[in-house]
């Protein structure tokens, strides 16, 4: 594989947007043949990447080879034209158009006087679909294929031309164990083909098992390469990716409530169009307990609290303290006590820290609210001082304690919260792991945590779940995580 020269090469390739560097003087060679698989959290810079190989982004400086020619900088159509194809994470097919003439598509020629495909163009366009298991749909419409036949059809698309170098944004995300191995069996036949492939996927484990080699990134950065178990077992990417060391803190027992779970999932099923975003997932939480879901990005963790939240549809039954839960909006699931503090923070930015805060305090009584405000205050202090500033313009630290504490103004039973400390710096998730030690040892706020980060996730918890692919794989208490799921984590 090496003894050729690379099919793809970056050198020193830098992207920022104003203030934020998105990727870093990142080098990376692919070869003919050779399945190259990116990984590393949300925010990484995998995604950048690619769009910069593919044209849609700009480099800020670097160079970007095929098969030893620069391409950066160049148009979209330009790059596809030179021998690159793309597989985007979102099918987009022509919704008029049938499978095959889809894959005709990208096989008329590329010149605006010749609209007809060429001669045999049909009977090519019929192998694609054949090669990627779309023989027996070839004149059905996309929307009534199912999802793993949508994916299939993006990367029937993709190869139409006949590329060197094919690039893959997350390509298992929405599907099912089953239609996983299936497609990374289509994926593996490039490397036969003698396409040279890069792969993102936040499944991790379908992509290093897939992989030749892997490269992991984090703030823009390299921070290993090599085979898929090298980087897997660096110390580095297991600290990106688990948080550090697993260690265990066991809790003191506690007897068990009397009653009811205060909440109960069973079997609940959701799905973005057609693809499978949580699949049968069943748990139950009692008052007073710290729960941590604990699982990479895309396993489901979000759309696990999404829909326990009502933000989103979902199938199967939710029980609120012993009761099933009928239609009920957001607003009035979180006011009967499920307070939910999202990944994505949604602060008011324009608006104070305070501002924030009594946005969340309206149906209290005013000497309720300067109440649960000096509470909140010694939960985060640095709030206090920046109680005029506006939201916008905290750190992302700061940010986050606020999104924690406006959800606690509004008194909840259960609080879930959804991954607190993404991209956050080491001295800030102490600050917040003290936060979260004190909420349970001085009140009866029952948590409901999903982190990627086990070494935050299993301190302060009861007991956990491991969410993989869409469904919970496993359950136990901290004390066993690291003996039993610790190393299948990754």
């Amino acid at each position: 594989m090496t003894n050729q020269p690379p099919r793809l090469e970056l050198s020193r390739l830098h992207k920022r947007f104003g203030g934020l560097i998105a990727v870093k003087s990142f080098d990376l060679a692919v070869y003919p043949g050779e399945i190259m698989g990116l990984i590393g959290p949300n925010g990484s810079g995998k995604s950048t990447i690619m769009q910069m190989i593919m044209g849609v982004v700009k480099p800020t400086s670097g160079s970007i080879l095929l098969d030893g020619t620069s391409i950066e900088g160049k148009p979209v159509y330009e790059i596809a034209r030179a021998g690159v194809g793309i597989v985007f994470q979102h099918s987009r097919p022509l919704r008029l158009q049938t499978v095959l003439e889809n894959i005709l598509l990208g096989l008329l020629p590329d010149s605006i006087t010749r609209l007809r495909p060429p001669h045999g163009a049909r009977a090519r366009a019929t192998a694609i679909a054949e090669e990627c298991g779309l023989g027996a749909v070839l004149q059905r419409l996309p929307a009534t294929l199912p999802f793993a036949d949508l994916r299939r059809l993006e990367l029937a698309k993709a190869i139409a031309r006949d590329p060197g170098l094919v690039l893959i944004d997350e390509p298992f995300a929405g599907l099912t164990r089953g239609e996983v191995s299936g497609f990374a069996a289509l994926i593996s036949r490039f490397r036969e083909q003698g396409r040279a492939v890069v792969l993102v996927d936040h499944n991790v484990k379908s992509l290093v098992s897939l992989a030749d080699r892997a490269a992991a990134l984090y703030l823009g950065e390299k921070i290993a390469e090599g085979t898929p178990a090298q980087v897997m077992r660096d110390e580095t990417v297991r600290r990106v990716y688990l948080g550090g060391a697993l260690t265990a803190h066991p809790r003191a027992a506690t007897p068990s409530p009397a009653g009811p779970p205060l909440l109960e999932v069973e079997n609940l099923s959701v799905t973005y169009g057609k693809a499978q975003a949580l699949d049968r997932v069943s748990l139950t939480i009692a008052p007073g307990e710290f729960v941590s879901i604990v699982g990479l990005n895309g396993a489901g963790k979000t759309s696990l609290f999404n829909a326990i939240s009502g933000l989103i549809p979902a199938t199967g039954t939710i029980r609120w303290n012993g009761a099933p839960r009928r239609r009920a909006t957001p607003g009035a699931i979180a006011r009967a006590g499920i307070v939910q503090c999202p990944e994505t923070r949604e602060l008011f930015g324009a608006m104070s820290v305070l501002d924030n805060l009594l946005l969340a305090a309206q149906r209290f009584e005013a000497t309720e609210t300067a109440s649960r405000l000096d509470w909140l205050y010694t939960l985060f202090p640095i709030l206090k001082s920046r109680i005029h500033q506006e939201s916008r313009t905290l750190s992302g630290g700061e940010q986050q304690m606020l999104a924690i504490a406006r959800a606690l103004m509004l008194k909840p039973r259960l609080l879930i919260l959804d991954e607190p400390t993404l991209g956050l710096a080491p001295v800030i998730l102490g600050q917040l792991s003290e936060a979260l030690a004190r909420l349970r040892e001085t009140t009866d706020i029952t948590i409901l945590l999903g982190e990627q980060n086990v070494t935050f996730a299993l301190p302060h918890a009861d007991r956990v779940y491991v969410i993989e692919h869409a469904r919970l794989v496993w359950e136990g208490p901290p004390a066993r995580f690291a003996a039993e799921a610790g190393e299948g984590y990754l």
